[in-house]
């Protein structure tokens, strides 16, 4: 039996259930926590990794290994026996040239903190191999998920730790959990802003230098502030107001109108256009679809799809279906700062309009 810890939001569950069951053979999905799962598959966690880095989820966020499970005592004791337990199971799987972190995680109550954890197993690893410690980029992740799980012969919670090592980059996420933070900036506009700079870490999206971007749907302007920090000439489209530390940006152009007025008024032709405005998926696909042209053939766009409580995968084929007629999808994803939304990478197609000269 093959294990693996998997998590979405688990407001879509079954939709990252179904992208599971469509790459693998599913035996059994227990519930850990909200949105924490633990998955029972007839393939290798490797072979499902393998799959994935060529054709990723949108909904599943993060996968991590299970190579042993260990019962916790749930005292101190535990962290003796998780050392030991490493040294004896994990570390002969590490390799001793590339850098690893440890990533954990506590979902049930302890006398201990993750703090606790890290600091014991990543001193009992490097002493053992040397490995150097990566906690920015590590190359290799060793995952401890601890966890309270109903056994089939008795009803009380046991609590047990996963324990499990893979490659950065099968993962899914180089987040414990697919849950990125960032920190809060005292000139924050809004948590949206988040959301901007999740997609350009996940989609790997570095924006040209000095380049133009559009901002359809601005108000209050937090993408518009994303943009500037990435050093980009913003026009910002929104018959709402701008944060006065955005609008007396002189780098930032306000048009107070709608997208589609501003359609009509002989736009410009930007590096990339972003859309997080709150209209229906579709609807917000034929927007998109109406500015391609308005995309230097080097650009790009990112946009969000906001889905309704029911119907959403008929939602989102039809928006991507609109999408693809002008678009190349790079890549889609329910990211960890989203909400009943999922985040689009589009690239122009070469056929949308002629080449414009810069």
């Amino acid at each position: 039996m093959n294990q693996l810890i998997m998590t979405c939001d688990p407001d879509f569950f079954l939709l990252a259930q179904r992208e599971l069951d469509e790459a693998t053979q599913v035996d059994e999905v227990i519930r850990l926590d909200e949105g924490v799962y633990l998955t029972s598959i007839s393939e290798s966690f490797w072979e499902l990794a393998a799959h994935w880095q060529v054709k990723p989820p949108i909904f599943v966020r993060h996968i991590c290994p299970v190579q042993k499970a260990v019962p916790l005592q749930k005292n101190r004791v535990d962290l003796t026996k998780l050392a030991e337990v490493l040294l004896d199971e994990i570390v002969p799987l590490l390799d001793s040239e590339f850098s690893f972190s440890i990533q954990s995680r506590t979902l049930c109550k302890l006398p201990y903190k993750r703090f606790d954890l890290n600091n014991i197993l990543s001193d009992a690893i490097q002493q053992a191999v040397g490995a150097p410690l990566d906690v920015r980029q590590p190359a290799q992740i060793v995952s401890v998920v601890c966890a309270e799980v109903e056994k089939i012969r008795d009803p009380r919670p046991q609590g047990t730790a996963f324990l499990g090592v893979s490659l950065a980059s099968h993962n899914l996420s180089d987040w414990a959990g697919g849950m990125r933070r960032f920190a809060r900036e005292e000139e924050q506009v809004s948590r949206s802003e988040f959301k901007l700079l999740e997609a350009l870490e996940v989609f790997g999206i570095e924006l040209p230098p000095r380049g133009t971007a559009l901002d359809l749907g601005a108000s209050p302007g937090g993408w518009t502030r994303v943009l500037r920090q990435q050093e980009q000439y913003v026009t910002a489209v929104d018959p709402g107001g701008l944060a006065p530390s955005v609008y007396r940006d002189r780098s930032v152009r306000h048009k107070r109108i709608t997208a589609e007025v501003y359609l009509q008024d002989e736009p410009d032709t930007f590096d990339i256009i972003v859309n997080d405005m709150r209209v229906d998926a579709r609807d917000s696909a034929r927007l998109m679809n109406s500015y391609a042209k308005h995309i230097y053939r080097h650009g790009l766009a990112i946009m969000t799809l906001k889905l309704p409580e029911h119907g959403r995968e008929k939602v989102i084929d039809h928006a991507m279906n609109i999408l693809q007629q002008t678009y190349t999808i790079e890549g889609a994803r329910q990211l960890f700062h989203n909400r009943s939304e999922i985040t689009v990478y589009l690239k122009p197609q070469q056929s949308t309009h002629s080449e414009v000269k810069r």
